[in-house]
């Protein structure tokens, strides 16, 4: 398919630099559809997804005080997790595969027991150390964007996958349902280790953690076909550009300049350069660097 010529990038990227989506990314047939560019093919119609930023990390300590009745289905129920993708679909995310691994992975074994009640709602929740759990939305949302990049398209998975910012690891444990390798990186040791033990009951051999600085990647098992952040900076590290396979796809949220607002923005890595487009709003924590012992 012939894509529109994009402007060069220059590095390291800002949003000023992209291509401006008001509405949505670029998306697969069964993600929210944009107006069809001159020479792109026509993609069938489907509702569009509503993503609403997720709260910022205070909002979502002041959220998770409120007490939530309990529906009275056990938590590790399948029609619990059921719900919440129905809830998904109703808002728009439609492709199989996301909805299927979100539905799969228990939510719940991933916040703080005081919390487990408020799991399954479309909500971040505080998870310590001023870090959060993104929205299920959210998280959906950002997957689906990954499977629109051409290998992704391609080979019908993620392939290799780079996460930055591992969190407690709920994002990885969904990931490793859509993606052939999973290379997750946390630079706060406390959650790092926090979720090692969380993801162990999960036995997922495909999944690697690493203890480091996530604005470097991970150079060793790059280049990946699937690059995921769940941190916004002011731009994107290069070494995240560089790791980045040919035919692969980058999702991150990345700050306005000259405001605190975050969108979504999306990056493909072709045999001749990189194509970036920027859409949707977004609240994330900051991307900083270093590690924290």
């Amino acid at each position: 398919m012939n894509r529109p010529t994009r402007p060069a990038a220059k590095f390291p990227l800002r949003l000023d630099q992209m291509t401006p989506a008001p509405k949505t990314f670029v998306a697969a047939p069964d993600i929210a559809p944009v107006p069809a560019a001159p020479a792109a093919k026509p993609r069938s119609a489907a509702p569009q997804a509503v993503l609403r930023p997720q709260a910022p990390v205070h909002h979502a300590h002041a959220h998770a005080t409120r007490q939530v009745a309990s529906s009275g289905l056990g938590l590790d129920s399948s029609d619990v997790r059921a719900r919440m993708t129905t809830r998904l679909q109703a808002g728009g995310l439609r492709h199989a595969a996301v909805l299927k691994a979100m539905a799969t992975v228990p939510r719940h074994a991933f916040v703080d027991a005081a919390l487990v009640t408020q799991a399954y709602e479309d909500t971040s929740l505080p998870i310590g150390h001023g870090q959060t759990i993104s929205k299920p939305s959210v998280v959906a949302r950002m997957l689906e964007l990954l499977f629109d990049g051409a290998n992704a398209r391609r080979d019908g998975q993620l392939g290799k996958t780079l996460e930055i910012g591992t969190g407690c690891g709920y994002q990885a444990a969904v990931l490793c349902l859509v993606a052939r390798q999973v290379i997750s990186i946390e630079r706060l040791k406390p959650l790092f280790d926090k979720a090692r033990e969380q993801l162990a009951p999960m036995r997922l051999d495909h999944l690697r953690l690493v203890y480091g600085d996530g604005m470097l990647g991970h150079a060793p098992n790059a280049p990946y076909d699937s690059i995921i952040a769940a941190a916004g900076g002011d731009v994107l590290p290069q070494a995240w550009l560089d790791q980045l396979a040919i035919g692969g796809r980058l999702v991150s949220p990345l700050r306005r300049p000259g405001t605190t607002a975050q969108v979504l923005v999306v990056v493909d890595r072709t045999e001749t350069g990189f194509e970036h487009a920027s859409g949707e709003a977004v609240n994330f924590v900051p991307l900083k660097s270093g590690q924290v012992g």
